[in-house]
């Protein structure tokens, strides 16, 4: 008897085949275990796509409405400056009703006259304090240069120098920040 070689092969060829073809209940759980995966894979994806979508209709939404501010802000601003003299200007219509007034009395003395400017200047002065518009008389004070205006200055041996002697023409102040400074005449030393 001859004996035949063993072929070194046949063994664990037979034996990997084995392994590699895995039984067909191993089979069906792997497919069936990949299959669950890509479900879930698909529904995490839809999830965060559905939250996608809501914050970026979130996003419009937001973009429109800051617009939509923006656009009324600016209409408001314009609407501002357009009428924030509407109550100052219905406040001075009185004044000016009082003044047509005066003029159109006729056969006027001059009594009669003298007390209309009178209550017209009154009324206008009350208006004006209304809107914050304040009257500077500085007559007497020290000259400040930060709402008079010297026009010249003028010896003076009644008057302490560096101060207001006469005032040619009054300032004014509008809350607080000046409108328009006096003018007036300094006293000098004599």
């Amino acid at each position: 008897m001859t004996a035949q070689p063993e072929r070194p092969d046949d063994g664990p060829e037979v034996e990997n085949q084995a392994e590699a073809s895995p039984e067909p209940e191993v089979a069906a759980e792997a497919a069936e275990a990949g299959e669950e995966d890509v479900q879930d894979a698909e529904a995490a994806l839809a999830e965060l796509q559905a939250k996608a979508d809501d914050n970026w209709d979130r996003y419009l939404r937001t973009a429109a409405e800051l617009e939509n501010v923006r656009k009324r802000s600016a209409r408001d601003v314009e609407n501002a400056h357009k009428f924030a003299l509407e109550r100052f200007g219905k406040d001075l219509l009185a004044v000016k009703d009082s003044l047509e007034m005066g003029l159109s009395v006729e056969n006027a003395d001059e009594t009669s006259l003298r007390e209309g400017s009178e209550t017209t200047l009154k009324l206008l002065s009350g208006t004006l304090e209304r809107f914050g518009i304040v009257e500077i008389d500085p007559a007497g004070e020290p000259f400040d240069p930060e709402f008079h205006e010297a026009m010249t200055m003028q010896p003076s041996p009644d008057a302490e120098p560096g101060s207001v002697l006469t005032v040619i023409q009054k300032g004014y102040t509008l809350n607080g920040r000046l409108l328009r400074p006096a003018m007036v005449v300094v006293a000098a030393e004599a």
